[in-house]
């Protein structure tokens, strides 16, 4: 009897275990809450009057908030998008130029419930020079360039096709003194924009086809022209057909008279080398040549 008791007692307690493991684990997740009062600033750094889509480095201050928000997904607007838990963070745009992006933000509540809200912002990103090259261009600050006037081909031209100076490369100290005198600072500001000041001494050299350009009549000459003080330059994709063989395919422009170290009626410039110490320059004249000079960091 003893015994049938203690098996009855030893089934009623399997059968209890077995209930109980069964049994689902419930878990509460509070209340669930959708996030309110969402608000979105976007604040494009460098906005002046000046500079009316910010001051070209793309950066961009947002900021998102909202009552009862756990997180915040961030769409920039430009393919990319962003976890942000605190909802604030500094987004920078990458494409040179200026252009639209339509950012949203999605505020996360609790059980996964959204609200979301949208703001357009018009940003200008300038082209960002390739560190070797802002690295040799202007050192820690600025310097100061003269013509390589004892490098051959220091000044030369060629045909529009080619990147050297086939039919015509001076030897050492063969052009005019004012070819000679230029001094041409580069210099770089806080958010690594480059300009360009040109003392001319006076005068500067001009090819005969481009004295229309500038307003002259005179043939191939020294002839004084106004230098135009310190310039932004404005730095780009080479768009000629060369290859990284014979260019560093990064191209600039020189805004007012375009003028470098010599004029040839045009104002843009391709940068074929350049180093610490030495640059080689290729620009397509007025006469649809195109024309070198080389110039070295002044001694």
């Amino acid at each position: 009897m003893i015994k049938i008791f203690h098996a009855y007692t030893a089934l009623l307690l399997s059968g209890a275990l077995l209930l109980s493991s069964c049994e689902k684990t419930k878990y509460s997740f509070g209340e669930i809450k959708t996030p309110a009062d969402l608000t979105l600033t976007a604040v494009v750094q460098g906005v002046d009057a000046s500079n009316p889509f910010g001051n070209g480095t793309g950066r961009v201050d947002i900021t998102a908030t909202a009552n009862n928000a756990l997180t915040y997904r961030i769409d920039f607007g430009d393919g990319n998008s962003q976890v942000v838990p605190s909802g604030k963070i500094t987004y920078k745009y990458n494409s040179p130029g200026t252009a639209d992006y339509t950012i949203t933000v999605r505020a996360v509540g609790t059980g996964g419930n959204l609200s979301t809200i949208s703001k357009q912002v018009k940003v200008f990103v300038a082209f960002e020079i390739p560190a070797n090259i802002l690295s040799a261009l202007t050192g820690s600050g600025s310097k100061v360039w003269v013509c390589d006037r004892t490098e051959p081909g220091h000044f030369g031209v060629g045909p529009a096709d080619a990147f050297s100076p086939i039919w015509y490369s001076a030897n050492p100290n063969e052009r005019a003194d004012c070819v000679y005198d230029d001094e041409i600072t580069f210099s770089k500001d806080a958010n690594n924009n480059i300009f360009m000041n040109v003392d001319n001494k006076g005068q500067s050299f001009v090819i005969g086809a481009a004295a229309g350009y500038y307003g002259l009549s005179s043939a191939e000459a020294c002839v004084p022209l106004a230098p135009g003080g310190n310039k932004k330059l404005a730095f780009m994709d080479a768009t000629s057909n060369s290859t990284s063989a014979v260019s560093t395919r990064i191209q600039f422009m020189v805004p007012g008279n375009g003028i470098v170290n010599f004029g040839t009626g045009n104002n843009t410039y391709e940068i074929l080398s350049v180093t610490d110490t030495q640059m080689h320059l290729r620009n397509i004249g007025s006469d649809g040549n195109a024309w070198y000079q080389k110039l070295k960091v002044k001694p």
